[in-house]
């Protein structure tokens, strides 16, 4: 009898989370407007069935309506983050974390997965791109999260990342030999069409994004953070056989000849980027390649260099990629190449994603362009702004709201207090109780 009273209770939780919502009426001070980049007064978004169906004060609101006053607030779209890492956070001892990573089963780190979920999209950011996990993790946790079993953002998946023998993306990098069962990582080959063959793999098993390692790493315990780990022909068989899939390609590249090679083959997006010069912004301007600066890692990885809670090997990459990408991302603003808004959340902890806002704004964007990033521009970068990225009838609902007006003081990010995710409700400070 317990048995089945717990089968039901699970099911109705998954079953009220995905059924659309009764018709809504939201209400706020003002409305950020994210492809003109301005706030409109006042903030109206009627929402039916899981859609925006009008905005702004002349809108026709059903009868019957549920209204939602949100007060002095501002109404954005659901925030999209380009560059995280649900299935895993840092500890306080490093040498800890790899002993429950090769303990720990994968059942057990999806559940601990579960957690940094649901603070993600409670934190604003309705619709994130993974770049990277174990054991198909993401995949699990984004078909659970579509069915309703579990609280989390709407999750592009990219499966394991993609690299070669001894790279940033070769799980198994300074073991000793001998030591694993398996010697490399399950993304990792050598070779423009051994590479081209893993680029299928993934998509057979599910990734809807390709996310390939071009350079060294700043957490890896091995290689220099700026080197080049791929050939020009690597890069190229596997960006040809991916979009060649209908899948973009990611590439995690802190080197700037690393980041040439892989602009060169056609990525659609340079993650990380501390160390590009001059020639390599100019080329991914040309080229219309956007640039993740992922700036909340690095400010995360000062926090835990400066607790003493890097590896040894991990501090000069972490010094030399910290002092270079401050200048890197200030003159790719000034620049004019096109910046998405990413985080890598998962060196730091999960739900800290905002204050990539105000890292944006201190390199020299404005709050409105900043804004934008994990709006409109991010529906660009991930395929998705046919139905996400903007208030506008006809969209997904997804809506989330900050106190006062974020456009002033753009930590107001840091402050969500309302989040909407195609039309349920999953945060909702104002109203009584809480949610």
């Amino acid at each position: 009898m317990r048995y089945f009273l717990l089968v039901a209770l699970f099911w109705a939780w998954g079953a009220s989370a995905a059924e659309p919502s009764k018709p809504r009426v939201l209400k706020a001070a003002r409305l950020f407007d994210a492809k003109a980049g301005k706030l409109v007064t006042p903030g109206l978004v009627v929402v039916v069935d899981g859609k925006i169906t009008a905005v702004g004060a002349r809108a026709t609101v059903p009868a019957g309506a549920e209204v939602l006053d949100l007060g002095d607030a501002t109404l954005l779209p659901g925030f999209m983050d380009a560059h995280t890492h649900l299935t895993g956070e840092p500890g306080e001892d490093w040498r800890q974390d790899v002993i429950d990573y090769m303990q720990r089963t994968t059942a057990e780190r999806t559940l601990d997965a579960l957690p940094y979920a649901r603070a993600t999209l409670r934190a604003g950011f309705t619709t994130v791109r993974n770049l990277g996990a174990e054991d198909f993790i993401d995949i699990g946790l984004r078909n659970g999260i579509r069915r309703g079993n579990a609280e989390g953002p709407r999750i592009i998946a990219a499966t394991t990342g993609l690299g070669t023998t001894g790279g940033h993306c070769d799980e198994g990098n300074s073991w000793r030999k001998g030591l694993l069962a398996d010697e490399v990582g399950r993304g990792v080959a050598d070779g423009p069409e051994a590479l081209r063959a893993k680029v299928r793999e993934n998509i057979k098993y599910g990734a809807d994004v390709i996310k390939v390692c071009a350079t060294g790493g700043v957490l890896s315990l091995n290689a220099d953070v700026d080197s080049p780990q791929l050939t020009q022909a690597e890069l190229d068989a596997i960006v040809d056989e991916a979009h060649a899939r209908k899948r973009k390609v990611a590439a995690h590249a802190h080197g700037a000849e690393g980041a040439r090679r892989a602009v060169r083959a056609g990525v659609d997006s340079i993650e990380h980027g501390s160390f590009l010069d001059d020639e390599a912004l100019a080329l991914m301007k040309k080229k219309g390649t956007y640039y993740v600066p992922t700036a909340m890692a690095l400010r995360g990885v000062r926090e835990r260099f400066e607790k003493g809670l890097l590896a040894p090997q991990q501090i000069p990459k972490f010094q030399a990629a910290y002092a270079a990408s401050r200048r890197t991302l200030a003159t790719a603003i000034t620049s004019g190449v096109r910046i998405a808004f990413g985080t890598d959340a998962g060196v730091f902890s999960h739900g800290k994603n905002a204050g990539e806002f105000a890292l944006l704004v201190e390199a020299g964007m404005t709050p409105a362009n900043a804004l934008r990033t994990a709006t409109t521009v991010n529906a660009e970068l991930l395929g998705v702004a046919d139905t996400l990225g903007a208030l506008e009838a006809g969209m997904l609902a997804d809506v989330i709201a900050v106190p006062g007006d974020p456009l002033q003081d753009i930590r107001r990010t840091e402050q969500v207090f309302f989040v909407m995710k195609e039309g349920v409700i999953y945060r909702n400070d104002r109203a009584a109780g809480g949610r």
